[in-house]
């Protein structure tokens, strides 16, 4: 006589089919943050060798280690936590994958519906717990043998949602009573894939009209176009192109690295375009933003993710594979004295700016964005914060810089962990640069990261406080005292004593050989560069002055 299932064997076959079913949509890592409810998924994605298992004791940084993951992979990685305030640690990476369209599997383990809402521990209120920044959201409730038809469904859907027409985050919230461990039995059996068809671009001819005009300029930021989209475009239209570090696209041949640096200058910033086509995000720089928005030219916007719109001056906006039909509608429309005047400038810009930061200048926060981006391992992945030295990428970094940075939500959290992602996803050499604030934030991340085989080598750039806060009215509005309490917020965390108490290699750095020399070095490791905030903010004000006057001899 065959016995039935036992509901903790009904639960374990549920979990594995969920897993066996991701295996088969293309899931090959995932993020287990330690939990008891959590329990037989976490059992589940052990049993498959096929997951590259990584366990994170901190959900916050488990979560974006799931989205470096994701971001470096292009699939989905799955993150799963406990019930409880463990499921909300996920809430800061699901807003970043959300709005920067990257996919992830957000699974949340939850008590069954007798134990929700009655004081029960660790019991909170998970339903849809993301809000609108998941993709999709399910809730199947306890697994029983009457819905096993329906598991498989169920996982290929939260999988597909990550991967659809915009890529993101699904929340899975999945109740399971105890008794937690079971054995798993037979799985229902797998489904027929159906294949669907890319959407093919429509290019409306009024928008090729609106474009139709010499002066125009490309910009190029993330999630925007691949080379082999954007630099036929730029090559044929003959416009400017000006890519930031995030874009990838600083590799297209004529690309304008030193934009900000140069949009500073006051009669060059006068020759307005005549229309904008961008190309995903918008840069970080505020010079190159109200030198679009005062020239009244109109934007057309290229891909996403989402509506990319900020100062709600888009006239039209169309999906990436618009590039190729405008390429052939706009070849040679470009008015060659209006690129000229863009190609003479760059390579003054760059030249300035070496001088300013050559080999016997100090260590300066731009001159380690510009030594970091140039001397990284050519096989190697950039992760930035996205303050400072995102910035300093993006206006100091030159043409090599090319990076990611969580920029979706533009937030510090979390950076180190998704450098942490990419790094292990890749198996190849991964840098970090941040600032000290954004990694003592994200100090989980250095959790077990000596035994992960990672090769993650972190570039803290430590002026001991909110250095981006320098650069605001505030500083030369308040009182010091004043701002530094409530900007500057200093925190006098030694660095290296906090990466080497997890057992890191960690050193302080003087010169610009010793960095390259660290950045050159296999990881894990912390390289510190000690600066200081109001030097920084006169660094800055050098190498903009020393850009207009190599300007001004054009």
């Amino acid at each position: 006589m065959v016995s039935r299932p036992t509901a903790p064997d009904i639960q374990a076959t549920f979990a594995a089919t969920l897993v066996d079913e991701w295996l088969r949509c293309g899931v090959r890592h995932a993020v287990v943050c330690p939990g008891s409810r959590s329990t037989p998924l976490a059992l589940a994605l052990s049993e498959r060798p096929e997951v590259a298992l990584h366990v994170h004791h901190d959900e916050r940084s488990g979560a974006f280690l799931a989205l470096g993951l994701g971001l470096a992979t292009g699939r989905p990685a799955v993150v799963l936590t406990t019930s409880g305030t463990a499921a909300a640690e996920l809430h800061a990476a699901v807003v970043e994958a959300d709005l920067a369209g990257v996919p992830l599997l957000a699974c949340t383990a939850d008590r069954p519906p007798e134990l929700r809402d009655v004081g029960a521990p660790q019991a909170i209120d998970q339903v849809h717990l993301f809000g609108r920044a998941v993709r999709w959201f399910g809730d199947p409730g306890v697994p029983d043998a009457a819905s096993a038809a329906r598991w498989r469904a169920l996982a290929g859907r939260a999988y597909a949602a990550t991967l659809g027409a915009r890529p993101g985050p699904v929340h899975l919230n999945l109740p399971f009573r105890e008794p937690l461990v079971g054995e798993p039995g037979p799985l229902p059996p797998r489904r027929r894939v159906v294949a669907t068809a890319a959407p093919a671009a429509d290019v409306p001819a009024g928008v090729i009209d609106l474009l139709r005009r010499p002066r125009g300029i490309v910009l190029a930021g993330a999630s925007g176009a691949t080379h082999a989209e954007l630099a036929p475009f730029v090559e044929a239209t003959g416009w400017p192109l000006l890519a930031d570090p995030v874009s990838g696209r600083r590799d297209v041949p004529g690309a304008i690295a030193a934009f900000d640096a140069i949009l500073r200058h006051p009669r060059f910033a006068a020759d307005a375009p005549d229309v904008v086509v961008r190309v995903g995000r918008p840069a970080t720089s505020k010079a190159l933003a109200q030198w679009v928005s005062a020239s009244g030219a109109p934007i057309v916007q290229i891909g996403g993710p989402g509506v990319i719109d900020p100062d709600h001056l888009v006239t039209a906006r169309l999906a990436s594979a618009a590039l190729g039909p405008l390429r052939r509608a706009l070849a040679r429309i470009g008015d060659r004295a209006w690129a000229e005047q863009w190609s003479t400038a760059s390579p003054c810009a760059e030249a300035a700016i070496d001088r300013e930061l050559g080999p016997e200048a100090p260590l300066s926060e731009p001159n380690v964005a510009r030594l970091v981006a140039a001397w990284r391992p050519p096989d190697s992945r950039l992760v930035a914060a996205a303050s400072m030295p995102m910035r300093d990428l993006e206006w100091f970094g030159g043409v090599t810089a090319s990076a990611h940075a969580n920029r979706g939500a533009n937030g510090i959290d979390g950076v180190v962990s998704t450098a942490l992602g990419v790094a292990v996803s890749t198996g190849a050499p991964a840098l970090a640069l941040v600032g000290d604030i954004a990694f003592v934030h994200d100090a989980g991340a250095l959790t077990g990261l000596a035994e992960r085989g990672a090769d993650l080598r972190i570039v803290v750039v430590d002026n001991d406080g909110g250095g981006i806060f320098s650069f605001l009215p505030q500083a030369v509005q308040l009182p010091a005292a004043r701002f530094e309490r409530l900007f500057g917020t200093p925190h006098g965390t030694d660095v290296v004593a906090l990466a080497v108490a997890h057992h890191l290699d960690a050193a302080t750095v003087t010169t610009a050989s010793e960095l390259v020399d660290r950045i050159a070095t296999p990881g894990p490791s912390v390289t510190r560069v000690a600066t200081e905030r109001a030097e920084n903010v006169r660094v800055h004000a050098a190498l903009n002055a020393a850009v207009a006057a190599a300007l001004d001899e054009v």
